[in-house]
């Protein structure tokens, strides 16, 4: 009677920590997760300013924008602004990069700041996890010939944590990854 007792108890515990693994994320894993994702959203900053840069070789912008596209969940989209429109246009990744990189200025400087998180992360009934981020762009453009503009964009960026599996050494081992879905627009000024 006693033995059925504690594999009762044992069973208990264990739908108890399955059930709350199901629907939270580990605290300490969560932090991981969360620098993880604040480290992509960093590279992929990064990325932009090297695209972006009249100073970068063809060959180079190519290689660091097949990079940054691997960043990105599929089918994922970029919000464009202007102060002299109103309306947001959204481009496919590959394309916003390709026209960053034909923008008309000869020189173009772009630089993130203020990163951070506006929503913890939720559970979605296929068991990723979806939350997001929020950045402000600064943009400067200027031509030789005196053409200027700038902008500060907020942008918010949909981050996706979904649990993968990978074959290690004939084990299959169970990890977190994070992908940066569509970025959005919210605001723009001078």
């Amino acid at each position: 009677m006693n033995y059925m007792k504690h594999i009762l108890v044992a069973v208990t515990l264990l739908m108890g920590v399955s059930a709350f693994a199901q629907t939270n994320v580990d605290p300490r894993r969560k932090q991981a997760i969360d620098s993880l994702a604040l480290e992509k959203v960093k590279d992929l900053s990064k990325y932009i300013s090297i695209i972006g840069d009249k100073q970068t070789q063809f060959s180079e912008a190519q290689r660091v924008m097949d990079r940054a596209e691997e960043l990105f969940a599929p089918d994922s989209e970029m919000g464009v602004s202007s102060l002299s429109r109103e309306e947001i246009s959204y481009y496919k990744v590959r394309e916003y990069f390709e026209r960053l990189m034909a923008l008309n200025y000869d020189k173009v400087t772009i630089k993130w700041y203020d990163i951070h998180y506006i929503s913890d992360l939720e559970r979605q009934p296929d068991g990723t996890y979806v939350g997001v981020i929020t950045i402000y762009q600064r943009f400067e453009g200027t031509s030789d010939d005196g053409m200027s503009y700038k902008d500060t964009t907020k942008k918010d960026i949909t981050i996706y944590v979904k649990k993968k599996e990978t074959q290690i050494a004939g084990r299959t081992i169970e990890f977190w990854d994070v992908l940066l879905g569509d970025v959005r627009v919210t605001e723009t000024s001078a």
